[in-house]
């Protein structure tokens, strides 16, 4: 019989092991270590330049007429058309073919600069008062690991920060490492965010740059309990097994 409690005691050992947990995060913590704002002055956050191959959407703001591509020409590096105005592909020479104004180059511009260009165009050869939007729209990083919604999120605008992804993909689940929050760039260049410090929200290495990769690893808790849920799943069968065989055992005497 003392086998039999052992096993029974050991039973419940791992079927409470396998038992979820809360995580209670620590996150934007003022630390005692101030932040060394003189690296931060050193680097200097630009924005981005537009490349080739690069899709913009331009429109007039104040009417759409003139700004979207024809639909019955092809040939064009207009690719599309709505009520958000016109989709446009940089072509390899770095120039962007707009109605009207014709190619202008726009590779090496930032986006205020190139709306600025467009803007003095197409006043100059057919708008009166034009005010141009331009986005670029296939800018976009992805968010693995422990968030809400992994995926793909676009950079909608300049210098869009690593808690602005965070925040549009839900947050961070219950599971994740807030201390070890990894940006890779370029496939090589992987940087550590600690998001538990406030001074995260403020550094400048966590300005997001297109095709970034951001992974959020889980902590150690989360870990060591699917560690142990593992285990659990192994282990919890065969000790079934053995506690049925040792009923039948013990009833049988």
């Amino acid at each position: 019989m003392r086998a039999f409690y052992f096993t029974c005691i050991v039973g419940i050992m791992f079927i409470a092991s396998s038992c979820s947990y809360r995580q209670n995060q620590v996150l934007f913590e003022n630390k005692t270590a101030t932040a060394d704002t003189s690296s931060q002055k050193v680097e200097v956050i630009s924005s981005y330049r537009i490349k080739p191959q690069d899709i913009l959407q331009i429109r007039n703001l104040q009417s759409t007429k003139f700004i979207a591509p024809d639909p019955t020409k092809t040939g064009d590096s207009g690719i599309g058309a709505d009520s958000q105005g016109g989709s446009f592909q940089v072509e390899e020479d770095g120039t962007v073919a707009l109605p009207v104004i014709g190619h202008i180059q726009v590779a090496g511009l930032t986006r205020t600069q190139a709306t600025k260009l467009i803007e003095d165009l197409y006043r100059k050869k057919l708008l009166k008062d034009p005010i141009i939007e331009l986005k670029v729209t296939n800018l976009k990083v992805i968010l693995m690991g422990e968030v809400r919604t992994p995926g793909n999120y676009p950079l909608i605008k300049d210098n869009t920060t690593l808690i602005e992804v965070i925040g549009e993909a839900g947050g961070l689940t219950t599971a994740a490492n807030e201390k070890d929050v990894k940006i890779i760039r370029g496939g090589k260049q992987v940087t550590v965010i600690d998001l538990s410090n406030i001074t995260s929200i403020s550094d400048p290495k966590a300005i997001l740059q297109s095709g970034d990769v951001v992974y959020i690893s889980q902590n150690k808790r989360a870990i060591r309990n699917d560690n142990l849920q593992n285990l659990s799943s192994i282990v919890q069968p065969a000790l079934l097994l053995f506690n049925t065989a040792l009923i039948i055992y013990t009833l049988s005497k």
